[in-house]
């Protein structure tokens, strides 16, 4: 069985879906949740079911190379297959996405190449697609490459901006569809049934 770590850096709620979803189909094992800071909501989703935690603060390494060093030696260690980024804000070296190459994804709230890339992240994804008056958006779970949300798209799913939104509101009815779409993703992907050729990703 694949072996995951999930890193979060918030509420982490795109963390919870995986684990109910791994608790009513037993698909992957969720050894760590990588923690950006200490205090958030996904630590205390960790705890609550013995999952192990690790806190990889900035504050801790002024160096951002020594961390990742330092994270990718805890990940082989724990003999990681995947990593999965559930609201993970920190900026990811080109050389830790090298040692894990084709094995990191990422849930992002938005149809990319829409409203993605740098800042595009949490209220702001939204708020954007609300000024640009586009009338769908919706989330995309990715490959993670050098290009900030530009790795290939392993599946999107759409919702309508409707007529009132607010950012608030439409980030509620999109994160419905994240904890859908991240898991059923993650479970694909431990049971051998994505592949990857260049940007081209086939779902068995």
């Amino acid at each position: 069985m694949k072996r995951i770590a999930v890193f979060a850096s918030g509420g982490g709620t795109d963390f919870q879906s995986i684990i109910d979803a791994n608790e009513r189909e037993k698909f992957c094992e969720i050894v760590y949740l990588i923690a950006s800071k200490e205090g958030i909501g996904a630590i205390d989703r960790a705890k609550n079911h013995g999952i192990n935690t690790a806190v990889f603060a900035k504050k801790d390494y002024p160096d951002l190379d020594k961390l990742y060093s330092e994270l990718t030696y805890l990940l082989n260690m724990n003999r990681i297959d995947y990593i999965v980024l559930a609201g993970w804000l920190k900026i990811i070296p080109q050389s830790f996405i090298k040692n894990f190459e084709d094995r990191i994804i990422n849930i992002h709230p938005s149809l990319i190449p829409s409203f993605c890339g740098a800042g595009m992240y949490g209220l702001n994804v939204h708020k954007a697609v609300l000024d640009y008056g586009a009338k769908v958006s919706g989330c995309t779970v990715h490959f993670v490459d050098e290009v900030p949300d530009g790795g290939a798209i392993i599946a999107q799913t759409a919702v309508a901006v409707e007529e009132g939104d607010t950012p608030e509101t439409l980030q509620a009815r999109i994160l419905e569809k994240e904890h859908v779409l991240l898991p059923y993703c993650v479970k694909k992907l431990c049971e051998g049934k994505i592949s990857k050729r260049g940007r081209q990703v086939e779902i068995k």
